[in-house]
C-alpha cells in the first residue's frame, strides 16, 4: 500500500544500520546521547524542525546571481535574464544529450534553528516547454567541514525536454542523498549540518527568450529523537474537511510505465484529492492522452507528472509538492510537523495535509494492510481526537473515508523507528507531510501556516 516501498525501504534500511539514539544537541562527537524516555518526550515537544522558503522579490534580490532576475507581481519569482553560458546535458532516461543555455542563483546562507541530520527541499516553478531546473544543496557541518552540492532534483512540469529524475550514489562520507532527502550518514557521533545553501540553474533551449519562473525555494531541516513512541497528544478539535475522495486501488494495472497503478500510486492519488479541494484539477487538453476508459484519469494524470524516473516511482517528496504548485496560484511544500496538534491548527483553518507513514497491519486498527511507507491524506478529526483520512489505499472511491484511532495514527506517523513483520529495526517518517494552499490564502489560514514557519 505504498507509492515508495523501493525508495523508502533503501533509506529506512540505512537509517536502521545507523541507528541508535540521537544527540541531544548539536555538539560534536562526544555528544551526551539521550538519556531517557523523559528527556526524549522533552526534546520532542520542542522546536526540532526549521522551515526556511525564499518567494518575496526581495529573497529573489538577494543571494549570487549569474544570469537570473526578480520578478515582480502578486506572485513573486526568479527568471532568466540573460544565460550564463551553455552546458550539454546528458539525459540517461532517453539517452539524449542536448545543449541548454543556463543561468543560476545561489540563496544567501541559512543558519538552521536546528542543527540537522535530515533536509528536504521543495520548490514551486512554472517550466514551459523548453525549460528546465535543477535545485541543489550545499551545507557545513558542526566539525566546519562542508558537503559537495547536491542534486535534490532535476525538475520540469512536463516530460517533452527531460525526464524529472533524483539522482542517485551521492555521498561525502559523512552524508548521503537519498532520493530526496539529505541524511546524515550515523546521527550516534553528534554530526549535524548547522547551514546550508540552495542553487538553482535554470535551464532553457538555446536562442530562445523562454524561462522557467521559480516562485518558491526552500527547505527544512530537522533533527528528530529517535524514538519507537511518541508522547500522546490532547485532542483539541472535533472538525472535518470536505475532501474528494480517490482510490489507488482502481488503478491496478494501469501505465505501467508509471510503476504500474495499484498501491503504487498513493502519493500521486493523495495529491491529486488535495489540489480538487482547493477547486483546481486538469483540462479536459491536458487528460487527453489517458485512456478514455479509465476512470477518474486525473489521477493517472497526477502518476505520470510526479514520476521520478529515476527512483521509478511516484513517491518523490519535493516532485508531488511541484506538480501540485503547476495549478494556478498553488503553493505547496514538504515539511515535518511536531504532534497532532500542528495538524489540528490546518484542519482547523481548513487546510488538509498528505502524511507518510509505515505499519504493520495490526499497529493501524481497521487499516486492513501493512506498508513500508504509505500516503494518506487527514482531512479532519473526530469529537473524540480520532482521526478523519482519506486514505487511498482502500478498494473504490466510496471506501476512501476512514476513521483511525488517534494514538494509533500519531505513533505511526511520528516515529522514527519501527519494527517491522519479521521484528527488524526499520525507520518511520518522523512527521513528514505534504502541505498545499492558495496564494489567495484566508487570513486565518495564512495566520496556521505562519505559526507552523511555512509563510
Amino acid at each position: 500500500m505504498t507509492s515508495s516501498t523501493p525508495r523508502r525501504t533503501v533509506l529506512a534500511a540505512a537509517l536502521a544500520a545507523a541507528a541508535g539514539t540521537a544527540a541531544a544537541s548539536a555538539a560534536p562527537a562526544t555528544a551526551r546521547p539521550l538519556a531517557d524516555a523523559e528527556e526524549l518526550a522533552e526534546v520532542a515537544a520542542s522546536g526540532l524542525v526549521d522551515n526556511r522558503f525564499w518567494t518575496s522579490y526581495t529573497d529573489w534580490r538577494c543571494g549570487a546571481s549569474a544570469g537570473t532576475r526578480a520578478v515582480a507581481g502578486h506572485r513573486p519569482g526568479l527568471g532568466i535574464d540573460a544565460p550564463a553560458g551553455r552546458l550539454d546535458y546528458a539525459d540517461p532516461h532517453t539517452g539524449r544529450t542536448s545543449t541548454w543555455e543556463y543561468a543560476t542563483w545561489t540563496s544567501p546562507v541559512h543558519t538552521s534553528t536546528v542543527p540537522a541530520t535530515e533536509v528536504i527541499a521543495s520548490w514551486n516553478a512554472d517550466t514551459p516547454a523548453g525549460t528546465w531546473i535543477q535545485i541543489e544543496l550545499r551545507g557545513t557541518y558542526n566539525d566546519a567541514t562542508t558537503t559537495p552540492w547536491y542534486v535534490m532534483g532535476r525538475w520540469a512540469a512536463g516530460d517533452g525536454d527531460i525526464r524529472r529524475t533524483s539522482v542517485d550514489d551521492q555521498t561525502d562520507g559523512k552524508s548521503s542523498v537519498w532520493t530526496d532527502t539529505f541524511s546524515v550518514d550515523d546521527t550516534t557521533s553528534g554530526l549535524r549540518l548547522v547551514s546550508y545553501q540552495l542553487r538553482l540553474t535554470l535551464h532553457r533551449t538555446p536562442g530562445t527568450a523562454l524561462t522557467p519562473t521559480v516562485w518558491r525555494l526552500g527547505a527544512m531541516a530537522s533533527d528528530i529523537p529517535d524514538r519507537f513512541t511518541v508522547p500522546a497528544s490532547t485532542p483539541g478539535l472535533g472538525r472535518e474537511l470536505i475532501v474528494p475522495r480517490y482510490s489507488q486501488n482502481t488503478h491496478v494495472g494501469r501505465y505501467p510505465e508509471y510503476d504500474n497503478g495499484g498501491e503504487a500510486w498513493c502519493s500521486p492519488t493523495s495529491s491529486q484529492m488535495i489540489i480538487e479541494y482547493w477547486g483546481r484539477r486538469p483540462s479536459p487538453e491536458q487528460l487527453a492522452w489517458v485512456n478514455p476508459a479509465f476512470t477518474d484519469p486525473q489521477v493517472c494524470h497526477a502518476a505520470r507528472f510526479t514520476f521520478d524516473h529515476q527512483y521509478e516511482g511516484c513517491g518523490n517528496w519535493p516532485f508531488n509538492a511541484a506538480y501540485a504548485a503547476t495549478y494556478p496560484d498553488m503553493n505547496a511544500v514538504v515539511t515535518r510537523l511536531r504532534s497532532l496538534t500542528d495538524l489540528e491548527t490546518l484542519i482547523r483553518a481548513g487546510i488538509p495535509a498528505i502524511t507518510s507513514q509505515s505499519f504493520r497491519k495490526e499497529e493501524l486498527t481497521g487499516a486492513g494492510y501493512g506498508t513500508a511507507g504509505h500516503l494518506m491524506t487527514v482531512i479532519g478529526f473526530t469529537a473524540d481526537g480520532d482521526v478523519i483520512a482519506n486514505d487511498p489505499a482502500s478498494p473504490g472511491n466510496e471506501a476512501v473515508r476512514r476513521v483511525y484511532r488517534r494514538r494509533e495514527w500519531e505513533n505511526i506517523w511520528l516515529r522514527t523507528k519501527r519494527y517491522d513483520a519479521n521484528g527488524k529495526v526499520r525507520s518511520g517518517t518522523g512527521g513528514v507531510c505534504y502541505i498545499f494552499w492558495p496564494v489567495r490564502s484566508a487570513p486565518g489560514q495564512r495566520r496556521a501556516l505562519r505559526s507552523l514557519g511555512l509563510v
